[in-house]
């Protein structure tokens, strides 16, 4: 008898061209994401090697690292707007690449966009210029993030080379408490396993707990597998995958859809396939978390205190955790609740999506935010924005004090002029919070987004079930 395959180990042998030794092979990619930041270079690269682009059917571009969240925007609103922006549309063109500039209506963050319009499929093998490629896994897809000469490679070859890594199952089983969303698992879970846990694997989530949340809660789930050095995240595709993609503009139709379907359906990991490494959780145990030093994996929940140097068993990580409370300007031992905050941050390819901005508008409704504190609303994509709108989110996050902007990755990253100033504290709904992450000296705290609406509300960092949220009408 054969032993079961892993989801991993299903994708991966469909995409095999060659192997060439050693746990190498030459996989065929099915779509490529581009951006603004990586991808004029990689074109204009294979430009200058009088190589063309493969497949440019299979690849989509868009600006969204360097271009303003600002209201009104143009590509000149940011530093770099211009030239980035321009040379993406125009190197796109040439190749004959789709491209969703920033007037285009499905314009946004590309993890963003990629699953919200189709583009991202179950089984296919997806990559970008970009470390939170991840997120599209919670899709049923292989995807991860590539660096610069690995693009240009693919835009030529429409392949990639990459090692086979090992497979790691997290599962998590039970029902999450009040106010814990999908950041504050794999906060929690990144924060217990370490930074390190998933360096060699690819990750696969399942358990009830993952079974019983939406697509946007899983593409949360996946967007940070990266953060403790798994590059690809992945979960299973199921009846809530297939109602998600079926009637997406880029979604296979009639004949087509039912074939797809079958294939997906064959995808999901076999009862009797063995991982190299399992780990469990209960949700029971997890509560809103919220971060307290310059990695992921410093996290702690809001109910708990700030944790001393000392009382991590290896010296390297005593160092770390000393150097980061210095950088962070927080005492040990104090309650991390409490810590008074300057902004507020509620966007990214982590928690940009519609529902991340229904919860938030939950908490937001009816209340103020804070005089001393500056809060954003950063839309992940013309098409969040547009829904948002048309459900009047937007007018509950200006009524409490909220700025509500146009799409891009805006304080994420801090690449269009969009930057926290130094000694700042922001929370925010991103993905990392290393040192200089949000601007020069800016000092980084990751929640959800209701713990961010929290924190607005109250101008310190607050444990949002202390907040009681308020049904939005129509809303589900």
């Amino acid at each position: 008898m054969t032993q079961g395959k892993t989801l991993f180990d299903k994708i991966w042998g469909s995409h095999v061209v060659r192997s060439l030794g050693e746990n190498l092979d030459l996989l065929h990619v099915d779509r490529l994401l581009i951006h603004d930041l990586s991808g004029s270079r990689a074109l204009m690269d294979l430009k200058e090697r009088g190589l063309s682009v493969r497949n440019p059917e299979l690849c989509l571009s868009m600006p969204d690292h360097s271009v303003s969240s600002l209201p009104g925007r143009t590509l000149a609103s940011s530093p770099d707007g211009v030239r980035l922006g321009n040379a993406l549309r125009d190197m796109s063109a040439a190749a004959g690449i789709p491209h969703y500039g920033i007037d285009h209506p499905n314009q946004g963050i590309v993890h963003v966009v990629g699953p919200e319009i189709g583009f991202t499929l179950p089984g296919c093998l997806l990559v970008c210029g970009d470390s939170h490629t991840s997120t599209h896994g919670a899709m049923g897809a292989l995807a991860w993030g590539i660096g610069s000469s690995e693009l240009v490679h693919v835009l030529a070859t429409q392949t990639i080379r990459q090692r086979r890594p090992g497979t790691m199952r997290i599962t998590i089983d039970g029902d999450l408490g009040e106010g814990v969303e999908a950041k504050d698992v794999i906060l929690h879970i990144i924060g217990h396993l370490g930074v390190a846990a998933g360096i060699g694997h690819a990750i696969e989530y399942a358990g009830s707990t993952i079974r019983g949340m939406s697509i946007e809660e899983r593409l949360t789930i996946c967007n940070l597998s990266i953060e403790f050095g798994a590059r690809m995240g992945m979960v299973a595709p199921d009846e809530t995958t297939y109602a998600y993609i079926k009637e997406l503009p880029l979604a296979p139709k009639g004949e087509a859809w039912e074939a797809a379907l079958a294939y997906w359906r064959g995808l999901p990991t076999d009862e009797d396939a063995v991982f190299d490494r399992e780990v469990s959780f209960d949700a029971a145990d997890m509560a809103p978390q919220i971060t307290w030093g310059t990695s992921p994996g410093q996290t702690v929940a809001v109910n708990a205190t700030i944790p001393a140097p000392d009382s991590f068993v290896e010296a390297e990580l005593q160092g770390n955790a000393e150097t980061a409370l210095e950088y962070m300007g927080l005492t040990p031992g104090e309650t991390i609740a409490g810590t008074k905050v300057d902004r507020v941050f509620i966007g990214s390819c982590t928690n940009s999506r519609l529902s991340d901005l229904r919860r938030a508008a939950a908490v937001a409704q009816g209340r103020q935010v804070a005089a001393n504190v500056t809060a954003w609303v950063v839309p992940g994509s013309v098409q969040v924005k547009t829904e948002a709108e048309a459900e009047g989110l937007h007018e509950i996050f200006l009524a409490a004090g909220f700025e509500w902007r146009e799409p891009g990755c805006s304080q994420c990253v801090a690449t269009n002029g969009e930057t926290v100033a130094p000694g700042e504290r922001c929370i925010s709904t991103s993905n990392r919070n290393f040192v200089g992450r949000q601007g020069p000296k800016a000092r980084t705290h990751l929640a959800g987004p209701a713990m961010a609406v929290a924190a607005a509300i109250a101008g310190e960092i607050t444990d949002v079930r202390e907040l009681a949220p308020i049904e939005l009408e129509g809303n589900t």
